[in-house]
């Protein structure tokens, strides 16, 4: 068989629960982003301006979308004979199907596909962040130091330091220890996720660990390897990194690529972000419209006002509406005369007309405080909304939604709306 001196497995099963009615059918790595990318499309996007040529992609919650995103890789040139792109969801096995439990578990069960490549290393990456990073400078940093682990690492606010794993190193970059959400951490180096393992040691740590239950690189595997006496060595990472997790880092993320000089920048020809673009027509804006500091994507007609947002493939903004510091994901209609501010509407919604949504007080959110926040309206994918509500702020609606279903026209600040059913 063919040897790869490095291949990447990129985890990508995660549902991403923090952005609530955006992850409720799809998982988080195929939420959009930046108008026409996918999240994923940035790990990939690093692998291939990497020289990384062979990714496993590991599924698992509400894969389709992602699988039919990703395809056979021809958009980020990972359609190869040998290596290339593979989707590796959880086998089924004769006896019970064997769910991926943690992080390692999931590369445990594909020993076999990294295997067939016989690499010298295994960069391990997750498939929900936003940032551009040049693996093969980690991985020379990796040898040079002769580590058997290398973790990349970031520097936080010492007072976020408590919600990651946290390493503490010594003058040459080598670890000393590995704290995982320590309540009172040591250092403020946070492990971003990102790991080169040398094969052996990562083949060793996978099989000696198999039994462990829901086996987690940053729980146990690290933690193992530093028990044995592996050399262990951070890699400092000082780049954009965005962590989009949540729906109001989700929502600044986006609405910091259409900054003057953008701090994360989609237009750096050295370093492309590659996504599987259908053949859609060009933009339209017509001789009424104004639009100001957005990111449009193809085949979007605007025929009212968008100010400071990023809509995706495929909008319509009808004539006479207005629309502020929002997401809009693809395929989404908008009707005529509505006012909306503040809010992400997910794929394939229809907004009748004279709708109005984010205003009034800014009320937590009763069901869901902890993620419905920020201000944010967010409309789940496929969903309606009729012609002539208003909704408040920190609210969240799925389905198909009828006039009925708004008290006296309004769904108030706080308050949430989700229909079963299906729009057909």
């Amino acid at each position: 068989m063919m040897k790869k001196e490095m291949i990447a497995m990129l985890l990508a099963g995660g549902q991403g629960s923090r952005l609530g009615v955006l992850t409720a059918k799809v998982a988080k790595p195929a939420v959009a982003f930046g108008g026409k990318y996918r999240i994923i499309d940035f790990p990939l996007s690093n692998c291939i301006n990497s020289g990384i040529d062979t990714v496993g992609v590991l599924t698992q919650y509400q894969p389709l979308r992602l699988n039919t995103h990703i395809g056979i890789g021809i958009p980020w040139d990972l359609d190869r004979n040998v290596g290339g792109v593979s989707i590796l969801p959880p086998y089924e096995k004769s006896s019970n199907s064997e769910w991926y439990t943690g992080t390692a578990n999931a590369i445990y069960q594909n020993l076999d596909y990294m295997e067939q490549y016989n690499p010298d290393y295994v960069l391990i990456l997750s498939g929900d962040h936003i940032y551009k990073m040049d693996y093969e400078v980690m991985l020379d940093f990796h040898k040079a130091n002769k580590a058997d682990v290398t973790i990349a690492a970031m520097p936080v606010p010492i007072e976020e330091a408590s919600r990651f794993g946290i390493v503490v190193t010594d003058s040459d970059s080598k670890i000393s220890e590995f704290e995982e959400k320590p309540e009172h951490p040591s250092s403020n180096l946070a492990s971003m996720g990102i790991y080169i393992f040398s094969w052996p040691v990562l083949k060793d740590a996978l099989i000696r660990l198999k039994d462990q239950p829901n086996c987690d690189f940053g729980k146990h595997i690290i933690p193992y390897c530093h028990s044995k006496g592996d050399r262990l060595f951070a890699y400092e990472y000082n780049g954009y990194w965005k962590d989009v997790g949540t729906l109001s880092s989700y929502w600044e993320a986006n609405m910091e690529l259409i900054d003057i000089i953008p701090e994360f920048n989609l237009y750096e020809e050295f370093w492309k972000i590659y996504t599987n673009s259908a053949n859609l027509p060009p933009q339209y804006i017509s001789d009424r419209a104004v639009v100001d500091r957005c990111i449009i994507s193809n085949g979007t007609e605007i025929y009212g006002e968008v100010h400071s947002s990023v809509l995706g493939a495929g909008v319509t903004v009808g004539e006479g509406s207005v629309i502020r510091d929002s997401i809009i994901m693809r395929d989404v209609e908008i009707g005529k005369n509505c006012v909306i501010e503040k809010t992400i509407i997910a794929e394939n919604t229809k907004i009748g007309d004279n709708v109005t949504i984010g205003i009034g007080a800014d009320v937590p959110n009763r069901m869901k405080p902890n993620i419905y926040s920020g201000g944010l309206a967010t409309i789940g994918e496929n969903s309606v909304v009729p012609s002539g509500v208003q909704i408040g702020k920190n609210t969240a609606i799925s389905g198909v939604t009828a006039e009925e279903d708004y008290a006296g026209g309004v769904l108030a600040s706080g308050e949430t709306l989700i229909k079963a059913g299906e729009r057909v």
